[in-house]
């Protein structure tokens, strides 16, 4: 199945919002009975948000999608790139039907590559319990387990984090 992974430009894809709302919410609830509980994944997304809150978002952040050969958008993933927050990769969601293909490592390459191009030091995010093993084939490495809340309920996660810029250690191996 050919895909392509497209850098979001509000002008011209800001129409693929809804489309990203229900990937969202869709692969939050598959999450059910496996790595999370009914009332955690309804706590996170208890219904899809709206195309108005799915455009402001992406228009104030660094966002690649993943179309399918019908041009139908199975896959995003957001960096913020203002603030303390730059380079924190806050949303990575695969449709269900579509997980498990290498999707979400392509468009973590994705990131990496263009925050590499910027210049940034790391990305970093807080991994949920069923996305930090990608992080991880992809380099992330773990720093500390976290925890978010929504709506009064907790969920576990872990702070993860990928070098884009050598350190002085590495530096001092390769030498």
């Amino acid at each position: 199945m050919p895909l392509s992974y497209i850098h979001y430009s509000h002008t011209q894809h800001r129409h693929y919002a809804a489309q990203i709302a229900k990937i969202y919410h869709q692969a939050v609830q598959a999450q059910a009975g496996g790595f999370y509980s009914q009332q955690q994944c309804d706590a996170w997304s208890r219904a899809p948000r709206s195309t108005k809150f799915w455009q402001l978002r992406l228009k104030a952040a660094a966002v690649w999608l993943v179309l399918d050969n019908a041009g139908q958008c199975i896959g995003f993933i957001q960096v913020e790139t203002r603030f303390k927050d730059r380079g924190y990769v806050s949303c990575l969601y695969v449709a269900p039907k579509y997980q498990r293909r290498g999707i979400a490592a392509a468009l973590i390459e994705q990131a990496i590559q263009w925050a590499r191009a910027q210049q940034w030091p790391r990305l970093t995010t807080d991994a949920s319990l069923q996305s930090h093993t990608i992080f991880c084939r992809c380099g992330f490495i773990k720093r500390y387990n976290s925890y978010q809340e929504k709506c009064g309920v907790q969920f576990p996660g872990m702070l993860m984090q990928y070098n884009l810029m050598p350190t002085t250690a590495t530096l001092k191996e390769n030498a």
